[in-house]
């Protein structure tokens, strides 16, 4: 079996049992719903623990468990089709120049992590139609600068 087959019948279980991902991440739970749902789609892994509990609650064999534990091969082709998806897409391409502007004007020379990162979503509601929130928080890392003679600084934080 192959992870994209694994994600096919846990989908398939989902739809069979008319689960929420609310029910689903609330009986496994331990990190995330973000994070539990990821690895479910075949984009994260899940801890031991959560991958027992995951293989108990969808009746998976021990090697489908194994297979929940392990790293996956993340991502999709750029750019992507899904119109949801592709809408952060756009967010990015449209605000990702002011965002990468105002953060290295902020922290310096660096990326925002998207390893150690903690994202939140929750319904917000509007009269005008309901709201998407998502709070996103990603660690600063600094470019290293290597091969710095003395007096300069070995990393890309913001310089007073």
């Amino acid at each position: 079996m192959k992870r994209e087959q694994l994600t096919e019948k846990i989908l398939d279980i989902k739809r069979e049992k008319n689960w929420t991902w609310k029910y689903i991440t609330d009986e496994i739970g331990g990190m995330s719903p973000v994070l539990v749902v990821g690895a479910l789609l075949g984009q994260m892994k899940l801890v031991k623990p959560l991958a027992e509990k995951a293989a108990k609650l969808f009746g998976l064999s021990e090697v489908e468990q194994r297979m929940l534990n392990e790293v996956p091969y993340r991502g999709a082709p750029m750019p992507p089709t899904d119109p949801l998806i592709y809408r952060f897409y756009e967010m990015v391409m449209v605000n990702g120049p002011a965002w990468k502007a105002l953060i290295e004007e902020e922290f310096g020379d660096g990326i925002m992590s998207a390893i150690d990162f903690n994202i939140e979503m929750e319904r917000e509601p509007n009269p005008r139609g309901d709201r998407v929130r998502m709070v996103m928080s990603g660690k600063f890392l600094p470019y290293k600068y290597y091969g710095n003679e003395q007096g300069i600084p070995e990393y890309g934080y913001k310089e007073a």
